[in-house]
């Protein structure tokens, strides 16, 4: 969004925020003399307050700036912003940009190097412990078959047991009836 302010004067712009949201800020005084440098005349002083009146991002007599923070209270948290009262009056044109909540992911030029590093080392520590538990997925995948493979031919092995086991009952018993049989033949009794 781009604004005109008038010096000596205050503007102040208001954005409703939830509890832990995080909120990303960039201000920036347009220059109106393109190819020049920004005149010293050209400064102005920032505040971002939240409902409560604590103040999260304080510039005096900048060109420029941004801000991050993470709410720690829901309301309207306002940013105003004033330039030195001149004579004659001058007006600065500002272009600003306020996000919260999901537009406000794209955060890394407000990082700081320890946070961006730390993030890096708990990433790469969640990324080899996902490799782990997929390496162990397979891996279990792998017992799992050789587990199936052996409980089939266990089973297989049993059948053919139990069918080696009903084929020498039945030839015991056809050996027993005929040797009977036999015994009975030549003692006559059949």
């Amino acid at each position: 969004m781009r604004f005109d302010l008038a010096s000596g004067s205050p503007k102040c712009i208001s954005e409703d925020i939830k509890t832990n949201s995080m909120t990303v800020g960039k201000y920036k005084i347009i220059n109106p003399d393109d190819g020049t440098p920004l005149p010293d005349s050209h400064k102005l002083t920032v505040r971002v307050t939240s409902p409560y009146g604590n103040n999260y991002h304080y510039g005096a007599h900048v060109e420029s700036g941004n801000f991050a923070f993470t709410a720690a209270e829901a309301g309207d948290y306002t940013a105003c912003f004033w330039g030195a009262e001149r004579k004659p009056p001058i007006t600065l044109t500002v272009d600003f940009e306020w996000k919260t909540g999901v537009a406000a992911k794209d955060w890394s030029n407000v990082a700081k190097k320890g946070q961006v590093e730390t993030m890096l080392l708990e990433l790469k520590k969640l990324y080899d412990t996902v490799t782990s538990i997929h390496e162990e997925m397979f891996y279990l995948r792998e017992r799992e078959e050789e587990m199936q493979q052996l409980n089939r031919s266990t089973n297989s092995r049993m059948v053919m047991l139990g069918f080696f086991s009903l084929i020498v009952c039945l030839s015991v018993a056809g050996l027993q009836l005929w040797h009977l049989k036999a015994f009975f033949e030549r003692k006559k009794l059949l």
